[in-house]
């Protein structure tokens, strides 16, 4: 009876379908890339809006129902530069100046409702300082030449009387300096990313055109992620700031994938396969690591879903698809260049750089600690814990806070610079919060009872905080922009948030009969933003935590290699977030980071870094421990696989955290301080993962537990061991 013939594993088919058919699966992927980018220019028009947590979003829906609900307004801070001198209101010099500004931005035709000193909240505590505050004119397809026209106006008067500081920021100046930032930042990624990567890759590879590769598929897959994306934020948001993040996770994870593949099938190649042969043999050990992983990842990221926060859905998609779409192309279009290649990959070698080999070789550092580690594991597991406990210390005063334009961007930012100016002269006037007034019938909500709580209201705030109050109708809502004392994101800003949603507006226009409010604004956003966020923690780390153990269960069929990695990777995560508050909370290394403290950790930090490195991680643990368990499977001693294994998966796990440090170390040199927080944390917890816990943690808990952390050996009738196939096909 004839038996039938057993079925290739997927990953495996997909390979060999594109290596038999090459310029099929290339002319595929390069027609996703072009239809991409065709959707991208056939879809225009402005993306969708995101939703804000809490009260803010509540109010944010009532202002998008009523179109102009509260138009930009811009303030200039009038002061003199050198500082001291006489009050504002007797000073000629400030007083001519504010006349002439006055004068000018009637003439730009950008400006309405200019309100000048002495009126209420526009002259200073110290009298020193004035404010001129002013409505920009619509229509909106207007607002941004009428904003130009604006500062063109400021520009001319300042210009004119130097020893007069005349700072200008307000709602169109910020988002106008963080969307230049963002631009900067997008191509300053682009231009240091790849050249850092490819230098890399040609010490590794030797030969342009096998360091090429993995760049060329990484590109190809950055510009369809983008514009998959530009089409998505139709529908669903997608923050413009995420932009620089997901070009360098794209590459960082691209072209890890990349690498696993090609390491191998050179690896056998080298061996004496032909190139159809290697990379079948890539295909069923790397390829389905790179499956795996990618998939580990993907879900992962979806755990971030359970914050029920709009922002998170946008980075989310956009890292999925960036990680999926690496995946697809390490599995199908790299076979196919691989197979149309062959030997020719190997081509164009660097001199000096094209010596090394290429076989699967024991890598005699790593093995040599590992053999130390297996001898005493208490001992060196011991330290390597104290260790990361100590780097994970700092972690227990952790502050959530966000940054906001004033404490992202660098103070050289004149935007940023203008309104950290005036919010020392003025508290809350650069980002004063919202209070946005509505009945619950749809009726027109002004009213005699609710112009009298209006009063009442700008009275006391205007007598607290000495900045303007500006009350703006619109049809069937009132929107009252309050300032707030501190800055913004602060735990002035909080109490003094807390302290008008809590009492002062109950007290004023919440005794209004009919009358209903709700407060948004950049400090409503970050306090809603923090508190959400919180509550939702608990549900996403064991989301994540739950699907870490299930899928490595599925893996290796053991209870104890899930509890081990899930163990390592927490404390190397905690570590990394422990770093990250050392340096950016407490103020440690600003001057070489080029950041200034403001005393917190940007409150989605820490979540995204611990959901990201967790699946990311997980590809190292699946090789390594792939690797280990293949050679315990094949009968060497529990402890002398752990040594074999952790040496053979050296040579390209070390490449592999090097690129990813590398290219996460990018972050690092961009503007915004949470970017920065987001490159340290990461290259921090990959180095972490690569050298401690692969090194001397993950050795030494697995030969503590020897033999047990496996399923049983595989026998043959004889009783002797057998190799497992499965093993070998994730290794």
């Amino acid at each position: 009876m004839l038996r039938r013939r057993k079925s290739q594993p997927l990953v495996e088919r997909i390979a060999g379908w594109s290596t038999r058919r090459p310029l099929v699966a290339i002319g595929l992927w390069f027609a996703l890339l072009v239809a991409a980018v065709a959707a991208s220019a056939a879809v225009p028009g402005p993306g969708a809006r995101s939703e804000d947590p809490g009260e803010t979003g509540r109010a944010e829906r009532v202002m998008d129902s009523q179109p102009g609900h509260d138009a930009e307004r811009e303030s200039v801070l009038v002061a003199r530069r050198s500082g001291g001198g006489e009050r504002f209101v007797d000073d000629p010099t400030l007083t001519a100046t504010t006349g002439e500004l006055v004068r000018a931005l009637r003439r730009s035709g950008g400006a309405a409702e200019i309100r000048t000193p002495p009126a209420a909240g526009h002259v200073s505590a110290d009298g020193r300082s004035g404010l001129v505050t002013f409505r920009l004119r619509g229509p909106d397809d207007a607002l941004a030449a009428h904003y130009d026209a604006t500062v063109r106006a400021v520009r001319a008067v300042a210009a004119g009387h130097p020893g007069v500081r005349l700072a200008q920021s307000g709602d169109r100046s910020l988002t106008t300096a963080v969307d230049e930032k963002v631009k900067q930042d997008l191509s300053r990624s682009e231009l240091t990313s790849l050249p850092v990567t490819l230098a890399i890759l040609l010490v590794v590879f030797g030969s342009l055109i096998a360091a090429g590769l993995p760049i060329l598929l990484t590109l190809t897959t950055v510009v369809t992620t983008m514009s998959l994306l530009s089409v998505v934020d139709h529908w669903i948001p997608i923050n413009s700031a995420t932009s620089s993040m997901l070009l360098l996770i794209s590459v960082a994870v691209g072209v890890d994938y990349s690498l696993f593949y090609l390491r191998r099938a050179r690896e056998e190649r080298a061996a004496g396969h032909d190139a159809p042969t290697a990379v079948r043999i890539a295909a069923g050990t790397s390829g389905r690591v790179v499956v795996v992983s990618g998939l580990t990842v993907m879900l992962c990221l979806i755990g971030l879903l359970f914050t029920g926060i709009g922002q998170f859905r946008g980075l989310t998609i956009g890292t999925v698809v960036a990680v999926g779409l690496a995946v697809v192309g390490s599995v199908t279009v790299l076979p196919a260049l691989l197979a149309t290649l062959g030997h020719r990959v190997d081509r164009a070698r660097i001199p000096w750089l094209g010596r090394r080999r290429t076989t699967a070789e024991h890598s005699r550092i790593w093995a040599g600690m590992a053999r130390r580690v297996v001898r005493r594991p208490v001992r060196y597991g011991g330290i390597a814990v104290l260790a990361l406990l100590f780097l994970a210390a700092p972690m227990t005063q952790l502050r959530l806070q966000d940054a906001g334009p004033t404490n992202s961007l660098p103070r050289s930012v004149p935007a940023v610079d203008a309104a950290i100016r005036l919010q020392q002269a003025f508290p809350g006037a650069a980002s004063p919060t919202r209070v946005v007034l509505w009945r619950a019938d749809g009726r027109q909500v002004d009213s005699v009872a609710l112009r009298q709580a209006i009063g009442r209201l700008r009275t006391r705030i205007a007598a607290e905080h000495l900045a303007p109050v500006a009350v703006a109708r619109v049809d069937r809502i009132v929107v009252v922009r309050v300032p707030l004392p501190g800055s913004g994101t602060d735990a002035t800003s909080v109490r003094a948030l807390e302290l008008l949603r809590d009492k002062v507006l109950p007290a004023t226009v919440g005794a209004v009969p009919g009358v209903r409010y709700g407060v948004a604004g950049r400090a409503a956003f970050a306090h809603d933003f923090v508190t959400q966020l919180r509550g939702r923690i608990p549900y996403v780390v064991g989301f994540v935590l739950a699907l870490g153990f299930v899928l490595l269960l599925l893996a290796f069929r053991s209870v104890t290699i899930p509890l081990v990695s899930i163990v390592l990777n927490l404390l190397s995560v905690g570590a990394a977030c422990g770093v990250l508050t050392w340096i950016f909370q407490d103020g440690h290394l600003g001057g070489l980071l080029g950041f200034t403290s403001y005393g917190g950790v940007v409150s989605w930090v820490p979540l995204f870094l611990f959901v990201l490195l967790f699946g990311l991680s997980m590809d190292y643990h699946i090789f390594i421990l792939s690797r280990i368990r293949e050679r315990f499977r094949a009968g060497v001693g529990a402890r002398a696989a752990v040594v074999e294994g952790t040496a053979r998966s050296a040579g390209v796990v070390t490449t592999a955290a090097l690129i990813m440090t590398a290219v996460f170390s990018v972050f690092v040199t961009l503007s915004a301080i949470e970017e920065k927080m987001l490159g340290v944390g990461m290259a921090v917890a990959v180095l972490i993962d690569a050298t401690v816990v692969r090194g001397v943690l993950l050795p030494a808990a697995l030969s503590l537990l020897g033999g047990r952390a496996w399923p049983r050996r595989p026998a043959t009738a004889a009783g002797a061991p057998v190799p497992d196939r499965a093993a070998a096909a994730t290794g």
